[in-house]
């Protein structure tokens, strides 16, 4: 290794301008160069999931010198700083959304809502049924059955039996994964079942940072035996749609995007006008009238 050779490696940890980076030869503490907190900045520099290079230093600390581009982000308005993009996982490989078959009742509203980030950012999206044992399997797997008819995927778990622990291993495996759901529906339960100790851990971090505080405990991608990590993640108040305009809201619906081009009004809002493709869908039955009452409730800006 040459003195100025740099070493590629994963931002895993952050906390107060210091970066853990995993790297082949172990995990370097970091910090960024100059360059990169030069401006206005508009987005966070470095953040959890970078891909970077960075400098080795003579005392086993880091310089991050250089940021690959990223490919998506989960992110956020940074609290009290409007247009500010604060980045709560940069290169996500997918996110897990964890919502119970009962106790509490699925609030699918708020799945909807989830699922309008993912489309948003480009980021693949499945769908975690837990507490399939407090249930009907069949008529949980009829309430979100129209997930998976629109490509979704759908596991349907157990924490307490460990039922489907094996499928959402395996769906985990080598991948950056976003946890996220609402709580009560038994997320650190589940997350024991995949790897012993790995829920405590997200909760901790969880309620550390649920609101925006980074006071005991940093932000993280917590690795699992089967390879990949799993990022612990803020509320749900951090998915906010801050960015997100109406009028591309129909584009982050998978059963309407195709229809706008048929609507006899090119800025149809979906809503009231008539010759709207989308309304006659739901109409026929095509398009379910929950998921276009989400629509609905969204695009007037409801987001409970």
């Amino acid at each position: 290794m040459t003195e100025f050779e740099l070493i590629p490696g994963l931002i895993v940890r952050a906390q107060s301008g210091f970066f853990g980076v995993q790297t082949e030869a172990g995990l370097v503490v970091a910090q960024l160069r100059g360059i990169h907190t030069r401006g206005p900045q508009e987005t966070d520099a470095a953040a959890l999931g970078d891909r970077v290079k960075i400098l080795l230093l003579e005392d086993g600390t880091g310089v991050i010198e250089e940021i690959e581009e990223r490919e998506r982000v989960l992110s956020r308005q940074a609290p009290g700083r409007q247009e500010i993009e604060q980045v709560l996982v940069a290169n996500p490989d997918q996110a897990v959304f964890v919502f119970a078959c009962a106790d509490p009742d699925p609030n699918f509203r708020m799945l909807d809502r989830l699922l309008v980030v993912a489309e948003r950012e480009d980021i693949p999206a499945m769908i975690c049924a837990n507490k399939i044992d407090l249930v009907v399997p069949r008529a949980a797997k009829a309430e979100f059955n129209e997930y998976a008819r629109l490509g979704y995927g759908v596991i349907y778990t157990s924490a307490k039996t460990g039922k489907g622990v094996r499928a959402l291993r395996k769906a985990l495996r080598g991948k950056i994964s976003v946890f996220a759901g609402p709580s009560g529906t038994g997320k650190s339960s589940l997350l024991n079942r995949v790897q012993p100790g790995l829920g405590l851990r997200v909760k901790e971090i969880s309620k550390a940072t649920g609101k925006g505080q980074h006071a005991t405990v940093f932000p993280e991608l917590i690795p699992l035996d089967v390879g990949g990590y799993v990022a612990d993640t803020p509320g749900l108040k951090a998915f906010a749609l801050w960015d997100i305009e109406p009028d591309e809201l129909d584009a982050y619906f998978p059963e309407m995007r195709h229809l706008v081009a048929d609507c006899e009004f090119s800025d149809c809002t979906h809503l009231h006008e008539p010759g709207c493709a989308v309304i006659a869908a739901v109409e026929k039955g095509e398009i379910s009238p929950e998921r276009y009452d989400s629509y609905q409730r969204i695009r007037s800006g409801d987001t409970e």
